[in-house]
Formats: structure tokens, C-alpha cells, sequence
């Protein structure tokens, strides 16, 4: 099930502050962003619910006497076989009954959740982490070197976005530690405390590679950004 991870006033100056920091020794710019969850997985509850639907009556047409007899009982209809009529009507009932209540215990987010494939939910968080940051930081540095360190709380997943500058001289695997550490400190439900981690590490990476020049200048926000 999800654990819910919140974020108080100190969390936020902490993170702010270890961006701050970071950027002391780099050109680079760092844009550190939390969400609640990158969807609703709406689609996901309706996908289950359909599931549902066909397993019912793919066991239904394996099993048509327990049918039978389940829908004589409910029927009260003991003394003659059930007319087609009755048996296709009772099939259809049950169907619906079985997909509403799928459909309905998964409007529930936790169990929601729970429910969505890994992948997908890495999938989504992914799609959401590049749409923000091409919305907050790509090419909004002279020098194309803003990253965006993203986070979505419920999914327990992270992404690192660079821009243009960055990538070409930073391979994405180079951003692994960073986003591991971030995600066990989520798990630990230590959200702040992962972002600072993942704010130092990203930031040694770019002083590394774009070392602080003598005029440069803070182009994007230090601050948490919580969605």
C-alpha cells in the first residue's frame, strides 16, 4: 500500500538550502520538484474491471452447471430447468455486478496503487518529469545547463532531466546513485532528507563537469517546487 510522505516548512528550506549550496561550485542549475503522483491511473481501475469482467465469464462458460445451479438458487427455481431467457439474463447481472465492483473498489487510490504495474507507474512518472521540465528548466540557462531532480511520492519514483549542455557530457546511468539514495530515503519516509542527498550528488556531478565561472548567475529557483 502507499505511504504517505509529507513534506513540513523545514523540509522545504533544508532541500533549498542544499541547492543553494550545490550550486556554489557549478554553473550548473538545479530544479528540485515534488509531486503527490505523476497520474490517476484512472485507465488502470477500468482495465481491472474489465479483466474481471472476462475472467468471470470465462469461468462461467467452463462452469456453466455451477452457473445453473447458483442462478436456480438465487431464482428460487427448483423444479424445472432455467428457460435461456433467465440463464442469459442472470449472466448478463452478474457481469455487470462483477465489473461495478471492481470498477469501484479500485476508484479507492491506495488500492489503485497497489494494483498498477511497476512499469507503468515508472512509465508515467517518467512522461510527467519531462513534461515539467521542459515547462521549468530546458533552455531556460544561457548555457543549457539546468537539471531537474523530480520526485512522485506515491509511486516511490525519482527522475533526473538534464538539459542539452549537461547530457552530452553526463551519461544518464551517471545520475544512479543520486536517484537510488533518494528512493530509500522515500521508502524510509525521509522525502527531505533524499532530495538533499540527490541535490549533493547531482551537484558534485556538475561542479565536475561545469565548475562555477566568476560571472555567473542564479537563473532558475533554489527553492522546492512541491506540486
Amino acid at each position: 500500500m502507499v505511504t504517505h510522505v509529507h513534506l513540513t516548512a523545514a523540509d522545504h528550506a533544508q532541500v533549498s538550502a542544499a541547492v543553494a549550496q550545490a550550486e556554489a561550485n557549478t554553473s550548473g542549475e538545479i530544479v528540485t520538484m515534488v509531486a503527490r503522483r505523476s497520474d490517476n491511473y484512472h485507465d488502470v481501475g477500468l482495465i481491472w474491471a474489465v479483466a474481471a469482467l472476462f475472467i468471470a465469464l470465462a469461468f462461467m462458460a467452463a462452469f456453466p452447471e455451477h452457473l445453473r445451479a447458483f442462478l436456480s438458487t438465487l431464482l428460487a427455481d427448483w423444479d424445472h430447468e432455467l428457460a435461456d431467457w433467465k440463464l442469459l439474463t442472470g449472466l448478463f447481472g452478474l457481469l455487470i455486478l462483477k465489473f461495478l465492483i471492481v470498477r469501484y473498489l479500485l476508484t479507492i487510490m491506495p488500492l489503485r496503487l497497489w494494483f498498477t504495474p511497476r512499469a507503468t507507474k515508472v512509465r508515467r512518472v517518467h512522461a510527467r518529469a519531462i513534461l515539467l521540465f521542459r515547462a521549468a528548466a530546458e533552455a531556460r540557462t544561457a548555457a543549457r545547463t539546468g537539471v531537474l531532480i523530480y520526485l512522485s511520492l506515491d509511486e516511490h519514483c525519482a527522475e533526473i532531466v538534464a538539459d542539452r549542455a549537461i547530457s552530452e557530457k553526463v551519461p544518464p546511468e551517471a545520475w544512479g546513485e543520486a536517484m537510488a539514495a533518494l528512493i530509500d530515503h522515500v521508502r524510509e519516509d525521509r522525502a527531505a532528507q533524499g532530495m538533499v542527498e540527490a541535490v549533493q550528488r547531482v551537484g558534485a556531478l556538475l561542479a565536475s563537469h561545469f565548475p562555477r565561472t566568476h560571472d555567473d548567475s542564479n537563473e532558475l529557483p533554489d527553492r522546492l517546487i512541491e506540486l
